[in-house]
């Protein structure tokens, strides 16, 4: 079984390398915003596999207080972290004039939210779990139409 899976994950992997490739552009800079160290781990891993710059930060606030806020090419969001939420990075992020294409992803589907956030300014809301397929079309979206 897990050969099957390490084989199928490969297979996935390799599929999303040669589909979402960003190595024919500028390299982008994603940055992951997530409180859950496994999540981040897991995005800088399969981002940084297709070619990209990832880095990652624990909270908004720690985002924020980064010199990457000028540099960041798309981010991908948590909507619940302890402090300040996606939602409410995005917000900020738009108040300020800031033009960087945000994904957000919670596992958390709550009523109405998808359809605040995306009137609010974020390309994309993936609920937990999501394939990569899914993250990285979402990314690669956001990319295209900045």
């Amino acid at each position: 079984m897990d050969t099957c899976r390490s084989i199928y994950t490969k297979g996935i992997i390799d599929l999303c390398r040669k589909k979402w490739s960003f190595s024919c552009v500028a390299v982008p800079l994603i940055s992951i915003v997530d409180d859950d160290e496994s999540v981040r781990e897991a995005l800088c891993g399969l981002l940084r596999s297709v070619g990209s710059a990832v880095n990652s930060f624990a909270s908004a606030e720690e985002f924020l207080a980064s010199d990457q806020l000028g540099s960041a090419n798309c981010l991908v969001l948590d909507v619940r972290m302890p402090g300040m939420g996606g939602i409410e990075l995005l917000r900020r992020l738009v108040t300020s004039h800031r033009k960087i294409p945000v994904i957000l992803i919670t596992a958390y589907e709550e009523e109405g939210m998808r359809a605040r956030a995306l009137s609010g300014g974020a390309g994309a809301v993936l609920i937990k779990p999501f394939s990569e397929e899914a993250l990285l079309s979402a990314i690669h979206s956001a990319l295209i139409a900045q």
